[in-house]
Formats: C-alpha cells, structure tokens, sequence
C-alpha cells in the first residue's frame, strides 16, 4: 500500500474501502472482507446510516486502532451549527466505537459552514478528529474556506473519474496543500465505464480489468480512491494496482476521455442546494 501524507503531517493510504450505499445490513460483513483482504482506510458518514455496522466490524477484526485510518462526514447541522457539530461528531464517535476519527469531513458545503468548520477546528485540536477536511466544495468555495479559516482542510472529497477528470480543481488543491479524494471513480458503471474500450484496451496490456485500469490512473494523478464492493473477489482485485504503471501515452489517451461534466448531480443547481440543505438525519 501506498500512502499519502496530509497537509498536517498525518498519513493516509492512496486506497481505500468506501460503504457509500451498502444497506447497513450487509456493511459489517463487507467491511470484514476489505479487512480480511487488506484495506486499511475505511471511509463512511453520518448520512450514510452504517457507521454502527463499521464499528462492529472493526472492533470484530482485532486490528489495533493504530493500524486503521477512519473517515466520517458531518451533515449539514441546524443552527447552532458549532454546538451541533460537537454533538454530531459525539454521535458518530460513539457509533463507530471510537475515541477519534483519522479525518472528519464537512459532506456538503452548504448551511453555516464557518460555524461547522470552527467546531471541526476544536475537534481536531482536543485530538477527536487527527485531521479534518471538505468534500463537494468546488474551488470557489474551497478557497473562500481556506483563505478565511486557520486551519486549511487536509482533503477534498469530490467526484472524480475519467468522465469528470476535475483537472482545474486538482491544480487548486495541490496550490494549497489540500490532498484530493476521489468519490465515485468508477462512475457506478455509467458511460459503459466497465467495458469501455480505451479502459479495456490498456488493461490487456497488462492483464488488468478497466477499472484497475481507472484506478492505477487515479494513483498516478495522486489522488485518494475508495472503491466500494460488497464481493471478496472485487475487493481484492481492486487492491491489486501497484504492481504496473501507466505510460505517459496510456494517461494521455485517459485523459481525452474528460467531459468537464458531472453524471450525477451539479452542487451549483439550485433545486440541488435546496434539497441537500433541507435534508436531516434521524439520530
């Protein structure tokens, strides 16, 4: 495994597990094969409703805490924002079955995010966050964070495949030291992602599946992935990417395939903004 190491000095392995959408019925057993087959960074979230089922697989595996690297995400909280964001993170802490998260995320860039961010500063001060970070934010609204903020966010989680390659935002993020994370690198499959023939065509020259392929690229541009799978065989295979590199010409023929263009949902689309804002978590 490769690592990373954030602006604030913490490591991170370069891949990951990720249980976005895995019904919390099934995550304990899946997150139990990734460890099984060697993951050791594992990425959920408040909304995602399986925090619960993550703590009791880690807890099941035996693995010292030291050796995990454990990402969570705050959602958009009421007013007030701070307090509530203390109270959120408590929550998540006490599913998980932890006394500290390896990096906390704000899921959405929307409500008070300066109230948000000041009590994700505390947290990650008093130790119950090593690292804290943003996903979703466009560059706008990553900069207005850094620049009006103490602690500039460690990571940037947002939509990035080969569709959506976020070349601009990348060059933003490595400016100011913010490590960038890709979610949904495999597009759910869109675009044909899995049969595509400049993906398949490069995998057969090294006896790799399309998204191997996709994500030896994402290593290569050094961002973070969390591929998610619920079936052994897939977990291993997608951990299997560090025994080939791409040539310049085969990152090049990947890169052509970018449409600027998002193939799930644009943060900047009112009704969008609308109803991420509005949406709350049962406790």
């Amino acid at each position: 495994m490769q690592h990373v190491t954030l602006n604030n000095g913490v490591e991170m392995p370069i891949l990951g597990f990720g249980v976005y959408q895995i019904p919390p019925e099934q995550t304990q057993q899946a997150v139990a094969h990734a460890l099984t087959a060697g993951y050791r960074l594992l990425d959920t979230a408040a909304a995602y409703g399986n925090e619960e089922a993550v703590g009791a697989a880690i807890k099941a595996s035996g693995i010292p805490r030291e050796d995990l690297f454990i990402t969570t995400k705050l959602w958009v909280q009421d007013a007030p924002a701070e307090g509530n964001t203390r109270q959120a993170l408590e929550t998540s802490l006490a599913k998980l079955g932890l006394d500290h998260v390896d990096l906390y995320l704000m899921h959405q860039p929307y409500g008070d995010v300066y109230g948000q961010w000041r009590a994700m500063e505390a947290a990650n001060r008093e130790g119950l966050a090593k690292a804290i970070g943003v996903a979703n934010f466009h560059p706008d609204r990553l900069l207005d964070l850094i620049l009006n903020n103490e602690i500039t966010p460690a990571v940037n989680q947002v939509e990035t495949h080969p569709f959506f390659q976020r070349t601009a935002d990348h060059a933003l993020m490595r400016e100011h030291g913010v490590r960038h994370q890709s979610w949904g690198g495999f597009a759910e499959g869109k675009n044909d992602m899995f049969t595509h023939p400049v993906l398949t065509e490069i995998g057969m020259a090294y006896d790799k599946s399309a998204a191997q392929v996709v994500l030896r690229w994402l290593i290569q541009r050094d961002i973070v992935t969390i591929p998610k799978s619920v079936r052994p065989e897939r977990m291993a295979q997608n951990l299997d990417v560090f025994d080939f590199q791409l040539t310049d010409d085969q990152m090049a023929r990947i890169a052509a395939l970018d449409t600027g263009e998002t193939l799930f949902f644009d943060h900047h689309d009112p009704e969008m903004v609308a109803w991420l804002s509005k949406r709350r978590l049962d406790s």
